[in-house]
């Protein structure tokens, strides 16, 4: 028997775009990011203004939301600049764009529902190296705030949300036009997405399936792109990144809202080791350990047992739940977004299933401690949100022969 007895971390349909992310990120990796740089290290920043304006639809997953059924315009107001190879991640990447947006959107007119406003800054990366004509990859992560929420007595159908402020996601797909030395037009497709990451349920989360037209304008003439093409500067010991590899320590903690069906809230602990060794200057690839208790598990289990006629006593320690992750580190400086695929190797609970998946936030606060912040998820179904902290370790190594050399 499942947990259908259970508003559980609802489906947030997040993991379909961490997946597509993840994916989508390593397949042009090794592709037009890295030969496609025509933008030189000038010493003034282009700032940009752009009005994005979209029409789109919400894409369900599950059924009490198909009520919810209609087409509707939004609007975006981003500020942006242009990168010039300040820092090395920016030439790695071919210069991408960076900036802040503002949305709104009817969300259809639905009293339920109500209206959505969301800031998020926003990375543009660009996918192939003709600036007049070029094909980017938009994301986006910040805060976004529905007027309306759940409600138990009036306003008991929107299972889509549980609490008025929520993480908001944007990954679009941009085609960018030069139309003139300071307008470009913009045509997108992609998704927007809310959700609290079930810190307050119900939380089943909105998709929403875009087509955007927009343009671009420059605040000042832009700087001309030239065909020279400037690579950063390599540090000592870092021309090609491959010679060592790094073991990292993390703690978490996290909350998952189980009041609609066990009226409290539990709280959730994931210690991590990760093992992990550059590809290149822009990624990390490894293996992680994990060891996770979810406090809920137990009350879950013995719920379970009740309806079941079962009288059984297990002991605390094995609610926890070890795992073992493949890892992927995509690295930008002092930050890099973070993708696991794991699978739990124990545990007495196991009705959310064996496969996990998690995608985070990592940022160096020095060469060794730094913050992260990790959305786990099984099967689709958003579980927690883990705030924590960690530590790494750096192990550069050389071949003796290369030793030897140096002393003659």
């Amino acid at each position: 028997m499942n947990r259908l007895f259970f508003y559980r971390p609802a489906p947030v349909s997040g993991m379909a775009m961490v997946t597509l992310v993840f994916l989508f990120l390593s397949v042009i990796q090794p592709f037009g990011l890295v030969h496609a740089q025509p933008r030189p290290p000038l010493p003034d920043n282009n700032y940009q203004i752009e009005l994005r304006g979209h029409y789109g639809f919400y894409l369900h997953h599950h059924k009490e939301l198909k009520r919810f059924n209609a087409a509707f315009p939004s609007v975006e107001l981003a500020f942006q600049k242009s990168t010039f190879g300040r820092q090395r991640w920016e030439a790695l990447y071919s210069y991408p764009t960076i900036g802040f947006s503002f949305y709104y959107s009817g969300m259809g007119g639905f009293d339920e529902i109500g209206q959505a406003y969301a800031v998020y800054p926003f990375i543009n990366f660009p996918l192939n190296p003709n600036v007049d004509s070029r094909l980017n990859f938009r994301l986006g992560v910040g805060l976004g705030y529905l007027t309306n929420k759940f409600d138990p007595v009036i306003n008991f159908r929107n299972y889509a949300i549980g609490s008025h402020i929520n993480a908001a996601a944007s990954l679009f797909l941009d085609y960018r036009k030069t139309i003139s030395p300071r307008f470009t037009f913009i045509a997108a497709a992609g998704l927007t997405h809310f959700s609290n990451g079930s810190t307050k349920t119900p939380n089943y989360g909105l998709n929403i399936v875009s087509a955007v037209a927009g343009l671009n304008f420059y605040l000042s003439p832009p700087n001309p792109y030239l065909s020279l093409k400037f690579l950063p500067v390599l540090r000592l010991f870092e021309y090609d990144n491959k010679r060592h590899f790094s073991m990292e320590l993390m703690q978490s903690f996290g909350t998952i809202d189980m009041s609609q069906k066990l009226g409290k809230r539990y709280y959730v602990s994931n210690t991590a080791f990760r093992f992990m060794i550059p590809h290149s200057l822009k990624g990390k690839y490894g293996l992680g350990l994990e060891l996770t208790y979810d406090g809920s598990d137990k009350d879950v289990l013995a719920y379970r047992h009740q309806l079941e006629g079962k009288t059984e006593t297990i002991p605390t320690y094995k609610f926890l739940k070890p795992g073992i992750s493949i890892a992927y580190e995509m690295v930008l400086s002092k930050t890099s977004f973070l993708f696991d695929l794991g699978f739990h190797l124990g545990g007495a609970e196991k009705s959310d299933g064996i496969p996990y998946q998690k995608v985070g936030l990592k940022y160096h606060f020095n060469d060794r401690f730094f913050g992260v912040i990790s959305l786990t998820a099984h099967a689709g179904r958003a579980d927690f949100i883990g705030y924590g902290v960690g530590y790494r370790w750096d192990h550069i190594f050389y071949r003796h022969r290369d030793n030897h050399k140096l002393k003659l």
